[in-house]
Order: structure tokens, then C-alpha cells, then sequence
């Protein structure tokens, strides 16, 4: 390492050129990096959805389902898989374990999803296998307004998807509130009973006649002729010529019996934007792309596009990420800011203006280089990288203040600028090394960290990483030829710390009492674990981040319609209109709620909030809506809102399965009567069958042969009451999918009374349904839950505000009565990751310790010095807590873990550098006593600054503040500083406490080695 310093130092214009080139090269990189709120992460989920139409829950789990299941549990990786069964549609859920490849198991699932298509229906549409990708999720939901009807507004958002999706920065977009296009042949009940029109029979003529023919071509010789049967069905002439019945020369044709419309399938909900009927444009980027260009590219088009859309359509942005990344990277490129100036104000007023000037190039330097690595690797810039730079912010000028320091004595000594600083760097490049190479250990093993949330928090050991190893490049290399170009002074004073009189006295008198130093330390350590004990602010998992959205969950129960599930929604929604804190209320009514909400949701409103800085808290703001619309009778309502980080779902999840579904129904009311009875749950909801009446058709089998029917022909006959008798598809210019052609009853006809009026045309004539089909009321099954492979109940549950989910889990256990036999409890959700979360950070730490035992070994070769750097490790997790306590912070498994973890890499940089010095010093003839008491006093200076400069890049984000420096703006409690003041307050306060234990108690454990070393001999 000496030669690569000195040839630097002997190079320097060389060496400039390189460190010009960083700054360039970063600065380059910054503006193309792209940007983004959240990390692009893999989600280690897929699932498979499967839909036959008018097909029941219980028929979509041993048909659909159970098939699928056989195959797919076969896959390796599986770690749990969920499956779904509702009317008319079924779905399986994937999780593999943490580090599958997904491309690989993409292509297992497909091949297995193939496997198991010749067992299920050949009716059911053919199934998908759907990747779950966060780049596919909207950044920008835009909404189409105004006094229309229902047809213009969703042609008017087709054409505006086909030109935003011409952007090249856009992968696609999807439209909320579209509607499936039908072409409906309207025939009157006793045209088809005159015509005796058979439906089967049909069926097969409107088939024939709908046929892509390849007729080829035909060389005559003299010429290649290309031949064509047109027989694709295009246009409603096509339709209307149609034949529907033949009997020997005559010939009826729809056109002679029907009426025939473009339309729409029944509504499966309804759509409105601050009342007004509307669609949403769900836009979603490429991955990798720049997230900021493409809405603004995005927003520009829709601008150009509004002269041509009719009066009174308005075009609201109801969700625009954008704004959430700029005011992310707004916020916390102040904190680097605001770091970096504290940092060289505090260096300036230790060491002079030459020194602060070098050091604080070194800051930019490091970033910029960075920076530069992290875009070459493909990272983008997002929240967490941000952070990792604002972590080291502080830390990346440790190595270059203690060269600095050095250097600085020796030109006071009146050595020559280039001795002094290679003299400097090579004396403390190996204290240096060692020093981030202790930090770099406790980082890398968080790199495999796994699972989802080992995927999102990755980008912070590997930013920190990559500007730690700049950062001491930068301070053994470009620091030291910077510093070699200065001109030459006089010998001048020792340099003096303000206050160093006082700690020598101090440090002097604690020497000669080493074991009462020691016993004090750790009755205090002891203090500060029982007053945490007793004072601490609980455990959570993820930091609570004040969100920018929210959306409120109405429940209702009973076999209503989607009419009326709509009117009971615009009841919640008309006394939620107008509220000065939301921007813009987008209310979505469904027939059936998808497999994410419970299934007595009837609808959802969507609230995108004012900025945080002009509004209340959201606790105070679902108050206010809670109270305003908790009257309508009814009607449950479930405030939920924007979940940020890798989390999702109410944080209490609890599963109940078993075989016998009375059993599974009885748990599930005794454990919720538990939570009832113990208290702090709220919003309390499982995903039970819903109470409800179905009507089944039962066909005497024996009694329709005799009459020459069967349960096929009746079920078409139904069909043409419910949702129309399927006859073909055409694909008409103006759609993009196909679209289904159905026969039906008009409107008049549509009704239950209409289902024992009708006839069937059989071989005896038409013949009521009702000789042979009775009809009767039964239960009705809702959405059926299995988890890996055996029926499941699940139950989920907020936290009341004030009680932590630990606590509360911890009670429900020693609460839960005895559950009925053959019926199973296991807790997922929030506390099974964090149990996951913290058992690999237990094991990181594990493997951190281990390394970094490696490393002190290796450097000062002497087990007893190595256990007393380590030893400040477990010190300094009582300032960990005392910062936690101080700032009013829970115990955050995710933060608060890193947040150990990375102090113990940061807090024995000092100790190795100081023992380093001890050692040097005993080399030279000092005493135990004497060299301990000087080494302290040497090292004050840098100890203090290193230990200052991190604190002080830290406080910002402590203390919740947003300094903006150029706009001369300070903000508090800002999103972006809640995401880290967990993880922030336990290493400042850690370190607080480590660095006093550095400067006072290791020279007295240093002293104390040494008289045991004697004794023992």
C-alpha cells in the first residue's frame, strides 16, 4: 500500500485527471440514473387465474382448482400456495422461497399449467399465468370525467390508451371502469317457441357459418389466382343474415326473429371521479425507466389531446407518483446537503480552512463515484439508495480526517507538505484498512439478506458499500496528492483541543482506577437495559410512514345487486364530498370484490390527500370521514391506508384450517370473540362464506329422456334469462379483444318468474321446463380459501392506536380457547416476518461478528485487544436504546436491526485506530499507564470528529427536519424523514455512547489487560 500511495503522491497530475474524471463521470451519471419512489423489486409470487363462466364455488374448487393444485405442488421452491375459488372464476397463488429464478419459474409454471389444462373443463377459457412485478404497477391513474354516457367515456379512454401507450417509456395501460363489449341478439320467448327454434342446432349453424376457410390458390398456366371464402363473421350484416332455422327450401334468418345491438356485457360495477360518472387510465412504466420523464412525456400528451375531447370532460391525476418521487428526492438531497455543510463547518473550525477545504472534496468525490458505480451496476435511484448516501455521509470522511490529522501535525512538526502527507497516509493506511473493512463485514451480510424484504432493503448495504470503498480510495489516494500540491509553513505549536486540559486530568485519574471504570460502566449499561424495559415504545416491524392516499372499505352483506350496492356507496360518497384535505375522490362500486378485499366489500373509495405539509395527520383525517358517514345504517366501514415499504395487509393475520367447514366456522367465531373480549383489535374481518340464497334447477334425468331433453338444453334455455346463450365471437375493427355474440331474452322477459315459463323444443315439441325441472332455494356458497391444498379461514385485524401487535399476539395466545378438533392456528402476516426479518439479522450479526474478529486478529494479532474493540459493540447497543427512548422511537425489527448491525461496524473504527496508537507507543519504550493516557490525547481530536461528523449527517433525519439550504425552507416531520428516524436514532445514539466509552474506558481496559498480563505471569 505504500508504494501505490507514494506513486500517486509522485504522479499527481496523473492522479488529479482520474479524480476530475470521478467527478464528471458522477455528476453524468446522476442525471441519467433513473428514478424511482420504490426499488424495482422481484416479487417472489405468481399466480394462475382460471374463469368458466356461471360456473359455482364449490364446482370452481373440484373442477378448476384441485386439478391445478395436483400439478402445480409439484414445483420445486414452493413455499406456500393459495388458492381461491368464486363464481365463475378461480385463481392459485404461488410464493416461492427467497432466491428463485424467476424466468425459470416461469416457464415451470407454464409447462405445468399446460399439463393440467386436459383436466379441467374444455368450457373453461384457457388459463393464465400472471408474473407479479412492482414495474407493472401504475405510477399514474388518470381520470376521465364528465356528463357522457357510459359508451363515449370508455371510447373516448380507448383512444386516449392507444396513444399513451405510443410513449416508449410506457409498458401499459389499463382501464379502470371499462366495460366488456357484447353483441346482443334480442329474441322475443314466443318467436322462439313459434319458430321452434332448437338451441343446439343452432349453435352448430351459426358455427359453420363463422369459419376462417384457407381456400388456397389455383395456377391455371397462365396465371396464379389467389382464392377466398369469406366466412369470418365482421360487421351486424354479416349477424343479420345469419341463418336460425332451415326446413327444406325456407330459410329464417336472424334478421327475420331478432333484434341485434352492440352493447356491453352486465356491469360488474360502477365508476365516478368527485361524483361525476368516469373511467381511469392506470399507466405503468417500463422497468428501468426514468419515472419522472415518462408522466411528464405522458402528461404533455394528454394536454395536446383535450382541444379534441368533447365539452365538459376533465382529465383529473388521481395518483401521479411522480410528485412522491421529486418531493423523496427533493427531501432527502437537502439531508445529504445539510450533512455534508455540517460536516465541513465542524472540520473547518477543528483544523483550518486548508484541511476542511481537502476533506470536504473527498465528500462529492466519494458520492459522485458512487454513484457513478451504482448506475453502472443498473441500480436505480430510489428511496434506499438515497438513504445509504445520507448514512455515509458522515462516515466517508472518518479515513480521510484521521490522514488529514495526522498530516496536519506533521507540517506543525515541519515536515514538507508532500512528506507530511504521505508520511500521514502510509502510517495510518493499514488502521484505515482494517477500520472500513470492519464496516464493510457488517454489510455484506446484508446483501443476502431473503424474501421480499431482503430484495427491497438490499440497496443499502450495496450503496454503502460501494461509497465506502470510494471513500477510502479517496482518502489514501487523492487526499494525500491534494494535500502534496499545498505550499510549505513554518513549524508552529502543537495543535490543542479545547478541553483536552480537563479530559487528561480526567483520563489520568480513571487510569489508576481501571476495574471501578469497568464495574461503573456496566452498572450503567445495566440502567439503561432495566429503563427501557420499563419505558420502551414497543416493537413494530416497519416504520409507520404518513401516507399520501387512502381508501375506505364499504361493507355490506345480503344478495344485493350491483345497482344497489352502487346506491348504497353514493350515500358514503356524497358525505365525503368536498373536504378541503383530499384533492380528488374516486369511488368504485363492484358486483364481487376481488381475492385482495374481503368478500362483503361492496366498494371503495379512494382518497388522494393534500400535501402533508397543508393537512392534518391521516389518523385525524379517518376520524373525521368515520364520523361522517358512520350513521348510514347497513353498512361497515374499513379505513385503510397507503401501506409504503415492502409491507402490505392489516399487520394481525391469523389462519384457521381444517376439513370440516363447521368446525372451521365454529373456531372462527370463538377466536374473534378472544379478540372482542381481550380489546386493541380493530377493523377485525375474515373471509368466510357470506350468508346467502341460491336457487337451484334440479333436471329429473329420467323424466327429460323420456321427453327428449337433457340438462345441456337447460341449461341453454336458462341461459337466455341470466346472461344469454354464448353463440360465437367476431373481432369488429374498432376492438381490440373479441367479442362474444349472445342470444337472449329482452329485458321485460329477464326475471325469476320467467325461469318456470319457459319451453324446450324437443322431439315431441315444445315441452315446459317445469315437467321436468323443479326449482328450490338452497345456501348459498360465496369464496372458498385453501392454503396449500386444505380449506382455510383467514382472519385479519388492525392494532387499536396505543397497543403495540406483539403485545396484543402475545395475550391472544394465552386467551384462545380450545379449538375444535382437526382444526389448526397459525399466526402469518406481520409477526411471522418479523420473526423471519429478525432471525436473519441475528444470524447477519452473527456472521458480521465473525468477520470482523477475522480482521482485528489479523491486525493487532492479540486475542485480548480484539475482544476489548468487540466489546464496544455490545456497549453501545445501550445507547442504541437510550436514543430510541430520547427521540420516543419504537423498536423496529427492520430499522432498528440494520441500525445494530451497521453501528457495529461504525463503532470500533476509533477503538482500532486508538489501539493502534497504544500499541505504537509501548513499541517506543512508554509504560502501560503512560502510553494509554497519551494515546488518549493524541486521538482526541480525530476520535471526536469522526464520531461528530456521523452524528451530525445523521441528526436531519433524527430529529425529523428538512433543511432546504438553497430554498431556505426548513420543514418537520416530512414522509421522507419518517422512513429512517428508527434507524438514525439508534445509531447516533449509539455511537454517542460508544465514542465516550472510546475516549475514557478503553485506555483503562488497555491499562487493566496489561496488570493482568503481569499477574498471570
Amino acid at each position: 500500500m505504500k508504494g501505490v500511495i507514494r506513486g500517486a503522491v509522485e504522479r499527481s497530475r496523473a492522479t488529479l485527471m482520474a479524480f476530475i474524471f470521478l467527478l464528471i463521470g458522477g455528476a453524468v451519471a446522476y442525471q441519467a440514473i433513473p428514478k424511482e419512489a420504490n426499488p424495482d423489486v422481484t416479487i417472489p409470487m405468481m399466480y394462475v387465474s382460471l374463469s368458466l363462466e356461471g360456473i359455482s364455488p364449490e364446482d370452481a374448487e373440484r373442477l378448476l382448482v384441485r386439478p391445478m393444485e395436483q400439478e402445480l405442488r409439484t414445483l420445486a421452491g414452493i413455499k406456500k400456495m393459495t388458492s381461491t375459488a368464486s363464481e365463475g372464476h378461480a385463481s392459485v397463488m404461488l410464493e416461492f422461497d427467497a432466491g428463485f429464478d424467476p424466468k425459470l419459474a416461469l416457464q415451470d409454471v407454464r409447462e405445468k399449467v399446460d399439463t393440467a389444462r386436459n383436466k379441467i373443463p374444455q368450457e373453461a377459457d384457457e388459463p393464465e399465468v400472471h408474473e407479479i412485478n412492482v414495474s407493472l404497477f401504475p405510477v399514474l391513474s388518470v381520470a376521465l370525467s364528465g356528463p357522457l354516457s357510459e359508451t363515449e367515456l370508455v371510447m373516448i379512454a380507448r383512444r386516449l390508451k392507444d396513444e399513451i401507450e405510443g410513449v416508449s417509456q410506457v409498458l401499459e395501460v389499463d382501464i379502470g371502469g371499462d366495460r366488456e363489449d357484447l353483441l346482443e341478439i334480442i329474441v322475443d320467448p314466443q318467436v322462439l317457441d313459434t319458430y321452434g327454434i332448437d338451441y343446439g342446432v343452432l349453435f352448430n349453424l351459426v358455427s359453420s357459418n363463422n369459419r376462417l376457410v384457407a381456400a388456397g390458390s389455383l395456377d391455371t398456366g397462365a396465371g396464379r389466382l389467389a382464392i377466398k371464402v369469406p366466412g369470418v363473421i365482421e360487421d351486424l350484416d354479416d349477424v343479420l343474415g345469419m341463418p336460425v332455422k332451415v326446413n327444406g327450401d325456407q330459410v329464417v334468418t336472424f334478421a327475420d326473429v331478432a333484434t341485434i345491438r352492440r352493447s356491453f356485457k352486465e356491469p360488474a360495477g360502477f365508476a365516478r371521479i368527485n361524483d361525476n360518472p368516469g373511467v381511469v387510465l392506470e399507466v405503468s412504466k417500463r422497468a428501468g425507466a426514468n419515472i419522472i420523464d415518462t408522466i411528464e412525456e405522458v402528461k404533455a400528451l394528454l394536454e395536446e389531446a383535450k382541444p379534441r375531447l368533447p365539452s365538459g370532460v376533465e382529465i383529473d391525476y388521481i395518483m401521479d407518483q411522480s410528485h412522491q418521487v421529486e418531493s423523496l428526492l427533493a427531501d432527502l438531497l437537502n439531508n445529504v446537503v445539510t450533512a455534508v455543510v455540517l460536516v465541513l463547518i465542524l472540520i473547518l473550525l477543528a483544523m483550518g480552512l486548508r484541511s476542511a477545504v481537502m476533506v470536504g472534496l473527498t465528500i462529492p468525490g466519494a458520492f459522485l463515484s458512487g454513484i457513478l458505480v451504482i448506475w453502472a451496476i443498473g441500480f436505480t435511484m430510489n428511496i434506499i439508495v438515497l438513504f445509504g448516501l445520507i448514512l455515509v455521509a458522515g462516515m466517508l470522511v472518518d479515513g480521510a480526517i484521521v490522514v488529514s490529522e495526522l498530516a496536519d501535525r506533521n507540517l506543525h512538526e515541519g515536515q514538507s507538505p508532500k512528506q507530511a502527507w504521505i508520511n500521514a497516509a502510509q502510517r495510518m493506511s493499514w488502521p484505515v484498512i482494517s477500520s472500513t473493512a470492519t464496516t464493510l463485514a457488517v454489510f455484506v451480510p446484508l446483501l443476502f439478506w431473503p424474501g421480499v424484504v431482503g430484495e427491497f432493503m438490499k440497496y443499502l448495504p450495496a450503496t454503502v458499500i460501494i461509497c465506502l470503498l470510494a471513500s477510502l480510495v479517496m482518502a489514501l489516494v487523492f487526499l494525500p496528492t491534494m494535500g502534496s500540491l499545498a505550499k510549505a509553513r513554518p513549524p508552529q505549536e502543537a495543535v490543542n483541543v479545547p478541553g483536552s486540559a480537563h479530559y487528561r486530568s480526567l483520563l489520568s485519574w480513571l487510569l489508576r482506577r481501571p476495574l471501578t471504570s469497568l464495574l461503573t460502566t456496566l452498572l450503567l449499561v445495566v440502567v439503561v437495559y432495566a429503563g427501557y424495559a420499563q419505558f420502551n415504545h414497543g416493537v413494530e416491524f416497519f416504520p409507520d410512514i404518513e401516507p399520501d392516499s387512502a381508501q375506505l372499505q364499504v361493507r355490506a352483506r345480503g344478495d344485493l345487486s350491483v345497482y344497489e350496492k352502487d346506491a348504497l356507496l353514493q350515500q358514503v360518497e356524497a358525505r365525503l364530498q368536498n373536504l378541503s384535505e383530499v384533492n380528488a375522490v374516486y369511488a368504485r362500486s363492484f358486483a364481487m370484490s376481488d381475492g385482495q378485499m374481503g368478500s362483503d366489500v361492496i366498494g371503495v373509495l379512494q382518497f388522494q390527500f393534500t400535501d402533508w405539509f397543508e393537512r392534518r395527520p391521516v389518523t385525524a383525517i379517518k376520524d373525521t370521514m368515520l364520523s361522517l358517514a358512520d350513521d348510514i345504517p347497513g353498512i361497515i366501514l374499513d379505513f385503510r391506508q397507503q401501506q409504503m415499504g415492502p409491507t402490505s395487509g392489516k399487520p394481525v393475520e391469523l389462519r384457521l384450517r381444517g376439513l370440516d367447514d363447521t368446525a372451521l366456522n365454529n373456531a372462527t367465531v370463538m377466536l374473534r370473540n378472544a379478540m372482542a373480549e381481550l380489546g386493541g383489535f380493530s377493523d377485525v374481518e375474515d373471509d368466510r362464506s357470506l350468508p346467502g340464497i341460491e336457487w337451484r334447477l334440479t333436471v329429473d334425468r329420467e323424466a327429460a329422456a323420456r321427453l327428449g331433453a337433457d340438462v345441456v338444453s337447460v341449461g341453454n334455455a336458462v341461459q337466455l334469462v341470466t346472461n344469454g346463450l354464448n353463440l360465437a365471437t367476431f373481432r369488429p375493427d374498432d376492438a381490440n379483444d373479441e367479442v362474444d355474440i349472445r342470444i337472449r331474452l329482452p329485458a321485460s322477459f329477464r326475471s325469476f318468474d320467467q325461469l318456470s315459463r319457459l319451453t324446450l323444443h324437443t322431439d315431441r315439441g315444445q315441452v315446459p321446463l317445469s315437467h321436468f325441472v323443479s326449482v328450490a332455494p338452497a345456501p348459498k356458497v360465496g369464496t372458498l380459501h385453501r392454503v396449500n391444498g386444505k380449506r382455510t379461514i383467514t382472519l385479519q385485524a388492525d392494532i387499536v392506536q396505543g397497543f403495540q401487535l406483539d403485545e396484543r399476539l402475545n395475550a391472544l395466545r394465552l386467551n384462545v380457547p380450545a379449538l375444535p378438533e382437526g382444526v389448526s392456528l397459525a399466526v402469518a402476516g406481520e409477526d411471522a416476518d418479523q420473526k423471519e426479518a429478525g432471525q436473519f439479522l441475528i444470524a447477519a450479526f452473527g456472521v458480521a461478528l465473525f468477520l470482523m474478529t477475522l480482521i482485528l486478529v489479523i491486525q493487532f494479532n492479540s486475542l485480548y485487544q480484539t475482544g476489548l474493540v468487540l466489546s464496544a459493540i455490545i456497549f453501545s447497543t445501550a445507547g442504541v436504546l437510550l436514543g430510541l427512548l430520547l427521540n420516543g422511537q419504537s423498536f423496529g425489527i427492520v430499522m432498528v436491526g440494520m441500525g445494530i448491525i451497521a453501528l457495529a461496524g461504525i463503532v470500533v473504527n476509533n477503538n482500532i485506530v486508538l489501539i493502534d496508537t497504544f500499541n505504537q507507543l509501548r513499541q517506543e519504550g512508554m509504560s502501560p499507564h503512560e502510553a494509554a493516557l497519551e494515546t488518549g490525547c493524541l486521538r482526541l481530536r480525530p476520535v471526536l470528529l469522526t464520531a461528530i461528523t456521523t452524528v451530525l449527517g445523521l441528526m436531519p433525519m433524527v430529529l425529523g427536519v428538512n433543511v432546504d439550504l438553497i430554498g431556505l425552507n426548513l420543514g418537520l416531520g416530512a414522509p421522507s424523514t419518517q422512513w429512517w428516524t428508527q434507524l438514525s436514532s439508534a445509531i447516533a445514539g449509539g455511537l454517542v455512547f460508544a465514542t465516550l466509552l472510546t475516549l475514557l474506558l478503553t485506555p483503562c481496559m488497555l491499562v487493566l489487560g496489561h496488570k493482568k498480563a503481569i499477574n498471570s505471569k
